[in-house]
């Protein structure tokens, strides 16, 4: 059975400025670096638990 991972497009809708440095962090490891950039994301339980602690600074859409 062949298991097809469904994207994710992530984009960073405000600053990181005035964050936590683990919310900084997260937006890092993502491959975000600035308001508007936009990455595309297995959705994996990883990265689910990623968008779930900057949930306030970023956009998901389905691709």
């Amino acid at each position: 059975m062949i298991s097809i991972m469904e994207k994710i497009k992530i984009r960073q809708i405000k600053s990181s400025i005035k964050n936590l440095k683990k919310q900084k962090l997260t937006l890092a490891a993502l491959g975000l670096r600035g308001i508007g950039k936009e990455v595309v994301h297995k959705k994996t339980p990883n990265i689910k638990g990623m968008i779930e602690k900057v949930k306030h600074l970023v956009e998901v859409t389905k691709i």
